[in-house]
């Protein structure tokens, strides 16, 4: 949504208008409350001594650290207001307020809504992961393999293997390993069949220069050898996996 937001965002002069919808979408994700004040719509999070941090959504998307009433003032004063010297310096100029506009105030909600998630995670998050892997393979749903597979792979340090090792039709996953002065090795393999849905585990480490070796993870991969785990037992192989390197998880 911040890509897509940042995206709309053109030049000063190039007459392009700010995506309000979308970023009024990821603002009604933040910790900030909505208010209608004249003619603008802000966010409003309130800091100490009734100090607020406050966006106003509009082309600039400017983010002040004041009052609301200072941030109307400044953004749409009233005839009566503008009379005044004091208020004019004010409107004329709002660098002593101004925390961030445009793309600045984009990335700046972008984290704070990210500030936001609970990413922590337990044993009975990963088994559900696992179970939603298992059932997608019984239905046949690779895109829920696929998705699985991506999760335990964050989880795990698992990236696909180099085009040496690649499958047509198949996702090749494993961790590395480098050690000073020798070859990149990788496993152990997770081979998982988009055709024939299919996964298994090649439970060893592989080198580019291993010729035979890679000739067994291709014969794994179409069931001419024996994979060390296949089917639903491949997701409780990375399940557990992550256990073992999170021996605190609860």
């Amino acid at each position: 949504m911040a890509e897509k937001v940042l995206n709309s965002i053109g030049p000063p002069d190039s007459g392009r208008k700010v995506d309000k919808e979308t970023m009024r979408k990821m603002l009604e994700m933040s910790a900030y409350q909505i208010r209608k004040e004249r003619d603008l719509e802000l966010y409003i999070q309130d800091n100490a001594n009734g100090v607020k941090k406050v966006l106003v959504l509009d082309n600039e998307l400017p983010v002040y650290n004041t009052t609301v009433e200072d941030v109307v003032l400044r953004k749409s004063p009233t005839l009566k207001e503008m009379l005044s010297i004091r208020n004019a310096l004010k409107i004329l100029n709002d660098a002593d307020v101004l925390v961030c506009k445009k793309e600045n105030s984009v990335r700046f909600f972008r984290n704070e809504c990210v500030a936001l998630l609970d990413l922590s995670f337990g044993a009975s998050d990963l088994h559900e992961i696992e179970k939603d892997g298992v059932v997608s393979l019984e239905r046949g749903y690779t895109d829920g393999v696929a998705e699985t597979l991506d999760l335990f792979s964050e989880l795990l340090d698992y990236t696909p293997l180099p085009k040496d090792f690649m499958i047509s039709n198949h996702i090749v996953i494993g961790p590395s390993i480098k050690e000073p002065g020798r070859e990149t090795l990788f496993g152990p393999v997770i081979i998982y069949s988009i055709i024939h849905n299919t996964i298994r585990l090649f439970d060893d480490k592989i080198g580019t220069k291993e010729k035979e070796k890679i000739e067994r993870l291709h014969m794994t991969a179409s069931g001419r050898e024996k994979a060390s785990q296949e089917g639903s037992a491949v997701f409780e192989y990375l399940a557990d996996s992550v256990l073992l390197k999170n021996p605190n998880l609860a």
